[in-house]
């Protein structure tokens, strides 16, 4: 924590972060189809609770745009009440991972896998989002909303989308202004610039429900647990607790890289995020994952301690209790256009050009990763594209290698490397090969692995071969 030296660092960065994280708190909430205050419920939670942890000293959590669709998903399916005992199991979950030291696992991820879940999420947060912008209702899937996105311009309200786009102008805008007028952030600029346009205008255009905080607040009750006996429940679980603390290892090895005090120590960290999550299910909130734009802002504000994640949750509750009232001027489709952003943002382009040069097989699963997200859903997507790296690295690891050597009018076959039934077409062809009648040794002493399949399959080429005098050099 701060002493007299690092507070006033701190105090400043709060306010900076909580800026930033107030229209994210709200537009993912939104988009995830649940009342706008249990975004910024978990925000609170995030800093008050979570931020006091010591797994990583500068990240900042709160709802993230990552969650949007698995979140938006499950209350499609399951109902919003029984958000917080989905919320509340993920948590726990975490918190399980995280005593059995699980966290450093996360860092073998495939990166391919990473940014092709990024990529998916992005596209599917772009394609309900583009409908968000224009005031019109998306249909429920996400090939419906990419099929449907070309009708949009016959039934989007105009100025709705003037609005959305005149956010997401501003922000990008705002990018290039002087770095002492980007201590304020963009989103926030954003935001406000469409709600005085939208109040000062007299825009019909629609605007945030509040019904306040305190009301907002939902605790599940005993019967909403009975959502748990579902096996899709329970695989929405797994992938809420999964993906989360994903997101959130991956955030925490970015931050380390900008800033020099102490590194984020995994365990610790997913413990602090099983806490936070178990605590959002018990207010029936939203799911946390340490978000990266919070804490990159967090870093560059200077940032010190963790105080000041702490004191960012103070302010965003301080901001819903005294002036909800302000939420309600907010247009939906300022939101949208900073989720619209954020969406892009997500969007792996120079990974991609960059995997395609160097490794694409990577690419390869990087795409096929965001293409099941869409064409399924975040879950599967992402365990398709695991099960897709997994077979990749199997094959690669699996290389043989055969040479060829006469010695003294004998034919000696080197076999090297990893022979694994994935290379066994390959090993019995080249094997086949051989001139018949000839005696053949075949030395396996350069093998690193041999699998079952490929003993028995050596075995039996062996008994077709004329045999050696007394089977000698066989090995």
């Amino acid at each position: 924590m701060p002493g007299a030296g690092t507070f006033r660092d701190d105090f400043g960065a709060s306010v900076v972060v909580a800026l930033v994280a107030l229209p994210l708190c709200v537009g993912v909430a939104v988009a995830s189809g649940v009342p706008a205050e249990l975004g910024i419920v978990t925000g609170v939670v995030g800093g008050l609770v979570t931020g006091w942890f010591r797994g990583s000293a500068l990240q900042v959590s709160g709802p993230a745009a990552g969650l949007t669709v698995l979140v938006y998903e499950a209350v499609q399916a399951y109902g919003l009440p029984a958000l917080g005992v989905l919320v509340l199991a993920a948590g726990l979950v975490q918190l399980g991972m995280g005593m059995l030291r699980l966290g450093r696992w996360f860092r073998a991820i495939s990166v391919a896998v990473v940014h092709g879940m990024l990529a998916g999420i992005g596209l599917v947060l772009i394609s309900g989002q583009l409908y968000a912008l224009g005031g019109v209702e998306a249909p429920g899937q996400t090939l419906a909303k990419l099929r449907g996105v070309h009708e949009l311009g016959t039934q989007a309200d105009l100025a709705a989308v003037l609005l959305g786009v005149g956010t997401i102008a501003a922000m990008v805008a705002w990018r290039r202004m002087p770095a002492r007028l980007r201590i304020v952030p963009g989103a926030l600029i954003g935001v406000a610039a469409a709600t005085a346009a939208a109040v000062l205008l007299r825009l019909p255009v629609e605007k945030v429900r509040v019904t306040g905080v305190l009301a907002a607040v939902s605790p599940p009750g005993w019967g909403d647990f009975e959502v748990l006996a579902s096996v899709g429940a329970a695989g929405t679980v797994v992938a809420l607790a999964l993906i989360a603390s994903a997101e959130t290892l991956f955030s925490a090895a970015a931050v380390d890289r900008m800033h020099d005090g102490p590194r984020t120590e995994y365990d610790k960290e997913l413990i602090a995020q099983g806490v936070g999550n178990s605590m959002c299910g018990l207010l029936g909130a939203l799911p946390m994952t340490a978000v990266i734009v919070r804490s990159a802002a967090n870093v560059e504000a200077g940032a010190r301690t963790r105080a000041a994640r702490v004191l960012h949750g103070g302010w965003l509750l301080l901001f819903a209790v005294a002036f909800p009232q302000l939420l309600e001027s907010v247009p939906l489709a300022a939101l949208a256009g900073v989720l619209l952003h954020a969406g892009w943002k997500l969007l792996p382009a120079r990974a991609v050009a960059a995997l395609w040069r160097t490794h694409r097989g990577e690419a390869v699963v990087l795409v096929v990763t965001a293409s099941a997200i869409v064409v399924t859903n975040l879950f599967e997507g992402v365990l398709i594209g695991l099960g897709l790296a997994v077979a990749k690295a199997a094959w690669e690891t699996s290389h043989v290698h055969i040479e060829e050597v006469w010695e003294d009018e004998e034919l000696c076959v080197q076999v090297l490397g990893n022979a694994s039934f994935l290379r066994l077409p390959k090993l019995l062809d080249a094997l086949e090969a051989l001139p018949h009648g000839q005696p053949v040794r075949l030395d396996l002493s350069g093998l690193r692995h041999l699998d079952h399949a490929c003993l028995t399959a050596l075995e039996g080429w062996e008994r077709t071969r004329a045999p050696l005098p007394g089977r000698e050099g066989v090995i």
